[in-house]
């Protein structure tokens, strides 16, 4: 008798794979995709991107629940600016995995302009509709719907950026006139979601270096800038901190501030300008 191979399943969709690993490595994030004709999810919570765009009183809405967290856990009031920069960080950092994750993963950029894009924070969901992606030749997904083939690796680089940048115009927009910050500044923050959310799942996975290397090459910064962004991947050596195989780690300086500091002015973040080196390695160590 002779048994028929198994074939693998056909492709149903560019990044369902790519989510999926993401939830097993950071299972504090799940991304649900939704069919075409679909409405995202509305309520309970859930609040489009298209909406924060707007400006109006859904992101009022979106931006009381981080200064109800303020006051819980700090017991004081954060300037207006602030709250808007601890809002727009919440959202923009897993936002940016939507598409800086299966790029990483399976050299797939999917497109995601701000109506096909959801999220509920406090259970940590995004609902996203995937109708174009681009994708290298010689992929299997290029026989999708959607689909649309670029020359190479730095074209998928380009598409990565433009996708992004075509999100972020528009989120930015809505947060901007609350931040205090110049065009620049905000698109600083922007350059910086993008770098620190993909190299700590590039951690996750296991492919720290690997993380690094290509966000070296998609945000170089001055050395050859991509506007609208500012700043660049930025990666150095952090002298005096070893890690569990004897190599010095690895650190960064943001482009940007969050003003934490405006909050405990001894409780920087980790790559924050502000934090000196010997600070970076005590605290490493400390958590080593």
């Amino acid at each position: 008798m002779t048994v028929p191979a198994l074939l693998p399943a056909p492709l149903t969709s560019p990044v369902a794979a790519a989510y999926a690993r993401l939830a097993e490595v950071f299972p504090h994030l799940r991304i649900d995709e939704i069919a075409d004709g679909e409405r995202l999810p509305h309520g309970a919570g859930w609040v489009g991107a298209e909406d924060l765009a707007a400006g109006g009183p859904d992101l009022d809405a979106f931006l009381a629940w981080d200064n109800a967290q303020v006051l819980r856990d700090y017991g004081t009031q954060a300037r207006p600016d602030v709250v808007a920069s601890f809002g727009l960080h919440r959202y923009a950092w897993p936002a940016c995995l939507l598409v800086t994750v299966p790029w990483f993963l399976d050299r797939r950029v999917p497109r995601l302009p701000v109506g096909n894009v959801a999220f509920q924070r406090a259970l940590g969901r995004l609902s996203v509709r995937i109708e174009e992606f681009a994708c290298l030749p010689g992929d299997p997904a290029a026989a999708l719907p959607g689909a649309r083939i670029v020359a190479d690796e730095e074209a998928l680089r380009a598409e990565l950026r433009a996708s992004l940048a075509e999100h972020f115009e528009a989120v930015l927009d809505g947060f901007g006139p609350r931040m205090r910050r110049g065009r620049r500044a905000l698109w600083g923050m922007a350059t910086d979601e993008i770098v620190e959310g993909l190299w700590y799942v590039g951690a996750l996975l296991g492919e720290e270096r690997r993380a690094m290397d290509e966000l070296e090459l998609l945000m170089p910064g001055t050395a050859k800038p991509y506007k609208p962004y500012a700043g660049s991947a930025g990666f150095r050596e952090l002298t005096g901190s070893e890690g569990p195989d004897g190599e010095p780690r690895a650190t960064r300086d943001r482009a940007t501030c969050c003003f934490f500091y405006t909050l405990r002015p001894d409780d920087t973040c980790l790559t924050c300008p502000r934090t000196c080196d010997a600070d970076r390695v005590r605290r490493l160590a400390a958590t080593a």
